[in-house]
């Protein structure tokens, strides 16, 4: 049973198409993941950390419908167990396999489900999810902006990717639930703020602040705000479709995960068009939007920032997003955990995967040779500060996390059994997830 609060990293694992679906922007391959992942998990263990968001690669693991390769997955998730670092497992990373085509399929969230329970199956013993990754910005690139996969660029085409993508998230959850009763969810999700930079801009800049919750106003099953459900329906949204998301409630098992960089806020010019305004707000300010919206518990699942010229940028971005994240926590919002993403430096990210450069970007805790940056040194030396200060679980969440090497003691196996027997009783099940609406 894990009783603090979660210091986490990620393996990035980004996998979207560009070119015309003709080039996979694989980040672990890119990385050097594939070949060096033993050391990966060596690293992990060197800073201190027991939690490691992580997933297979969908387009090499899943092959058809009911068909995998699972020869990497089988390889890699054997030795987190071994190692007992507990897995939050990112199944669908900005991409899907060349055979689903991309998000505009209306088939993509039945069959992603299937995956989804399957995966659970060959797995048992995993206990914490993010089964799609940032889903609002996974539909704005690929269908809204026309960067990645589908390259579409219309409000229709990104409402499309979004129900789809949304819709492929709640029925994994209900699978992966269906055969780990005590599973919990991690919604990793970019946190936005538009700023109007004058009075014309208002109106532009409030509709935008209102889009920023689309994927999880559908996701937790809250009804939309007014104009963006005529957004919805007039770009292709049914009644039947919105209604899915307000009958399908997973929040009860869900844990708000709040991505923040220094480009998640932006500044909104008279015509709606938008550029990079850096941190304004910050974290702290935004996550409580988030939270006063959700009321769940919440973690910090992903910030980076360049390690620069002076070779401290980085790691004061780091404090400067703890400080953020107590600073949370001291105003009484549940928070249980932090991420530093990624592990490894990434590549061509400067282009947000739209070009193959190879371009290497300093934004991990180790470069690419697996030497340590400063701010690896600085998150090591964070975490073993803070690692038994902060109560997390305790406090924050119902159901505790057990690690990988309690799966099968009699305490972790009562606790799945309860939590079978709770999904299991439809009127008990109801009542969670009306009360889980109510929060």
């Amino acid at each position: 049973m894990v009783p603090h609060f979660i210091f986490a990293t990620g393996i990035e694992n980004s996998y979207p198409t560009i070119q015309g679906g003709k080039v996979r922007m694989d980040e672990m391959e890119k990385c050097g993941h594939y070949s060096y992942w033993k050391r990966d998990f060596d690293l992990v263990q060197e800073l201190g950390i027991s939690f490691l968001r992580y997933g297979p690669p969908i387009h090499t693991t899943w092959l058809g419908p009911g068909h995998y390769d699972w020869s990497f997955a089988d390889e890699t998730f054997q030795d987190l167990r071994r190692r007992d670092i507990v897995p939050i497992v990112d199944l669908c990373h900005f991409g899907v396999p060349d055979w689903l085509g991309n998000f505009q399929n209306p088939d993509f969230p039945a069959l992603f489900a299937r995956y989804a329970r399957d995966f659970a199956k060959r797995f048992p013993w995993v206990q914490l999810y993010t089964p799609v990754n940032e889903m609002y910005i996974c539909a704005e690139f690929s269908a809204l902006f026309g960067w990645w996969n589908e390259q579409l660029t219309s409000d229709k085409a990104f409402v499309t990717a979004l129900k789809y993508i949304v819709k492929a998230n709640v029925l994994a959850m209900q699978a992966i639930a269906g055969v780990r009763p005590d599973a919990l969810f991690v919604q990793s999700e970019s946190s936005e703020y538009f700023h109007a930079e004058n009075p014309a801009a208002i109106k532009p800049a409030e509709l935008m602040n209102a889009k920023r919750f689309l994927s999880l106003d559908l996701n937790y099953g809250r009804r939309v705000d007014s104009e963006m459900y005529e957004y919805l329906m007039d770009n292709g949204m049914t009644r039947r479709e919105y209604h899915f998301f307000l009958e399908n409630k997973m929040k009860h098992q869900c844990i708000m995960g709040n991505d923040y960089y220094k480009t998640n806020e932006h500044r909104v010019s008279a015509d709606g068009s938008t550029r990079a305004a850096g941190e304004i707000f910050g974290y702290h300010v935004i996550t409580s939007q988030y939270h006063d919206r959700y009321r769940l518990p919440v973690m910090h699942t992903e910030t980076n920032l360049w390690q620069g010229p002076c070779g401290d940028e980085a790691v004061n971005w780091l404090w400067k997003e703890w400080a953020n994240v107590l600073r949370v926590r001291n105003d009484g919002v549940p928070i249980i955990g932090f991420t530093w993403y990624s592990l490894t430096d990434q590549m061509d990210w400067d282009t947000a995967l739209r070009e193959n450069n190879n371009n290497v970007n300093p934004l991990g805790l180790y470069d690419l040779d697996r030497n340590i940056r400063p701010v690896g040194e600085a998150y090591k030396q964070l975490i073993a500060d803070w690692g038994q200060v902060l109560p997390a679980q305790s406090v924050c969440l119902q159901v505790p996390i057990v690690l990988p090497s309690e799966t099968d003691e009699p305490w972790a196996q009562k606790q799945r059994e309860q939590a079978r027997r709770i999904r299991t009783n439809r009127s008990t099940a109801d009542a969670n997830t009306a009360s889980a609406a109510s929060v």
